[in-house]
């Protein structure tokens, strides 16, 4: 598979930026097979690209993402992947654990509805933009299953903090754009018609890093996030700090701040 051969995802590729679309405007960019075939496709490829160093993402149409196709999902005729023995949960599931696997930092521009598997990959996200119209909810426990699903009770108590993820996914209430703002689970909110500026803005201020150092920065933030400790953190950022310090970035780095100029990276 080649990314130029997607049909329910496009990536337009503008230098060291890919912007990523859900493209299903039709079905509010709802979830079927191909699209979750495609975006482990899209997410694997980038653990090795060197090229590509920030991920904007964001849906065509009126909606981010309106969760899984739930009609698409019903249908026996459809295929029915292994994803590691647990089916089309499993395979699907393997999405968000490669959006935080890969080492280019993710910024999501959330407009209308994310719901679901939608919401999960807002939350999936480094950083979150939302436009005025944005409303996001866990919708799975308002279908009979569990709200505890594609990494939502794991990402959103780390996010907006226990309470507030409990009240959010024991009852699959709605969280628009404005309490999104106040409980810290977007950073920015934003007339829809701004969206994309403001969140290449951020791509924009990211690129200004080195390579390696903005690759090392999500690595460190991960694990410190679970880190068993205060020494268990500080042992991962002492590590990254000794990789990013012996290369010839971080020298023209200094050299540039000595010199009140901007800093040519090369990736080296």
């Amino acid at each position: 598979m080649d990314i130029n051969d997607y049909k329910t995802i496009e990536v337009e590729q503008q230098g060291a930026l890919d912007i990523l679309w859900l493209n299903r405007p039709e079905q509010l960019n709802s979830i079927n097979t191909p699209m979750v075939t495609e975006l482990r496709h899209y997410f694997d490829q980038l653990a090795e690209n060197e090229n590509t160093r920030v991920v904007i993402m964001g849906g065509r149409g009126k909606a981010f993402c309106a969760g899984l196709d739930i009609k698409s999902a019903s249908d026996p005729a459809q295929p029915r992947p292994f994803g590691g023995g647990m089916g089309f949960q499993g395979y699907l599931a393997d999405v968000y654990v490669k959006m935080r696997r890969c080492p280019q930092p993710i910024i999501s521009m959330i407009q209308g509805a994310a719901c679901g598997g939608g919401f999960a990959f807002a939350l999936a996200s480094d950083v979150r933009i939302a436009a005025d119209t944005a409303k996001m909810n866990a919708a799975f426990i308002k279908v009979g299953l569990s709200a505890c699903d594609m990494g939502t009770s794991y990402f959103l108590p780390r996010l907006v903090g226990t309470s507030i993820a409990s009240e959010l996914m024991l009852t699959g209430k709605f969280i628009h754009a404005e309490r999104c703002l106040s409980t810290n689970l977007v950073s920015e909110v934003v007339a829809e018609e701004d969206l994309f500026a403001t969140a290449n803005d951020y791509a924009q201020q990211m690129l200004l890093a080195s390579p390696m150092g903005l690759r090392l920065t999500k690595d460190g933030l991960n694990v410190a996030i679970d880190a068993a400790g205060l020494e268990a953190a500080i042992a991962v950022e002492n590590r990254n700090q000794v990789l990013c310090s012996r290369t010839k970035d971080a020298k023209e780095g200094m050299q540039a701040f000595i010199e009140k100029r901007a800093p040519q990276y090369t990736g080296r």
